[in-house]
């Protein structure tokens, strides 16, 4: 199984980058509501290590997302899905550095603007940590 090729098939990439940014505000939403729930069952006591339980929170939830069902809830109201360059769907581990990479890049703001950088440019759409771990975003039925 491989992925389909972006220049014998471009349908597959066209438009990632745009449902990409989609994608990203609605699981931010749910991270939030996530988060919001943590709170509120600690009684309000994680309120003083915030930033960390949203970390924690966007983790757990990207991890689980992308290992049972190779995309989040965003990706899949954005017809996206994740899969490795080999045309996979990437296993657990993967998923936990995907997520632990995408949360450290949006605490270091120059690997983020390189990552979108590289949205943008390269053939298979793929993000700094989609790079690093042979990962891509693409539709999940091409458009006709």
């Amino acid at each position: 199984m491989t992925l389909p090729d972006p220049e014998m098939q471009p349908e597959f990439y066209a438009d990632v980058p745009l449902k990409r940014v989609g994608a990203w505000a609605i699981d931010l939403v749910v991270t939030l509501l996530l988060t919001l729930i943590g709170v509120v069952l600690t009684l309000f006591v994680s309120v003083f290590f915030l930033p960390a339980l949203f970390a924690v929170v966007a983790i757990g939830y990207r991890t689980v997302m992308l290992a049972r069902y190779g995309a989040t809830l965003g990706m899949m109201a954005t017809a996206l899905k994740w899969r490795g360059i080999d045309g996979r769907t990437p296993d657990a581990i993967t998923a936990f550095w995907y997520s632990a990479m995408y949360v450290g890049m949006w605490m270091v703001f120059p690997l983020q603007a390189a990552s979108m950088v590289m949205i943008l440019l390269t053939p298979y759409r793929q993000g700094l940590h989609d790079f690093v771990l042979n990962t891509t975003m693409l539709h999940r039925i091409a458009p006709q």
